[in-house]
């Protein structure tokens, strides 16, 4: 456990008097790439979303950095990130307000916002009301928050949504970069992963 940042032991989700999964174990270590698959309904957002600390639907026993989460929380919330397949923007906000709300909340006020937005493709549209932008767009500057945010494990629930080809092979690359600089990912994806050494994970085998 020691060299795993985090490790997940024995979860278990019910719903709607339904087992959705159990005895759901795995660990993720620096540098290292997880996609949890399953069929729609199989319980793989749920799971995310309770590592993240979102959901308290789904339990179990999580470890980070060889402790129990519970007494590392403050770390915790730090240096996992969680990303959801909606935008979860303001659209009376611009890109750029958007992203500074972000980094004045959650990232000690670090990160440079328009080195972010120019990476994600959003030169040109820094400051349009974000209810102007397209649905594509709209994930451009969410996902601008991977770049920004501090965060060692990125949690990621359908990152590709909404986005096109040249957006795909920039995520794919932002990923890559952030696996090379000893960070860790947790992602479900409908998109194959074009990243080595892609582990599965999947839910319909936890039943």
């Amino acid at each position: 456990m020691s060299d795993s940042l985090l490790n997940v032991e024995q979860f278990f989700c019910e719903r709607d008097d339904r087992v959705l999964f159990r005895d759901v174990s795995f660990s993720l270590a620096a540098g290292e790439i997880l996609q949890v698959v399953g069929h729609n309904g199989c319980g793989k957002t749920t799971l995310l979303r309770s590592l993240s600390g979102l959901s308290s639907y789904a339990v179990g026993d999580i470890f980070w950095r060889g402790k129990p989460y519970t007494d590392v929380m403050p770390d915790y919330r730090r240096e996992v990130l969680f990303h959801g397949h909606l935008a979860a923007v303001k659209h009376l906000l611009s890109p750029r307000e958007n992203l500074r709300w972000f980094v004045d909340i959650f990232c000690a006020g670090e990160g440079d916002i328009e080195s972010a937005l120019c990476e994600v493709g959003l030169r040109g549209y820094e400051d349009v009301p974000c209810g102007n932008l397209s649905a594509g767009q709209l994930r451009r500057v969410a996902l601008a928050r991977l770049l920004l945010s501090p965060a060692v494990l990125w949690v990621l629930d359908e990152p590709f949504t909404a986005i096109d080809v040249h957006g795909i092979s920039m995520l794919q690359g932002m990923l890559q970069r952030h696996l090379a600089g000893g960070g860790a990912i947790l992602l479900t994806s409908h998109q194959q992963i074009d990243i080595a050494d892609v582990r599965s994970l999947n839910l319909e085998l936890y039943k």
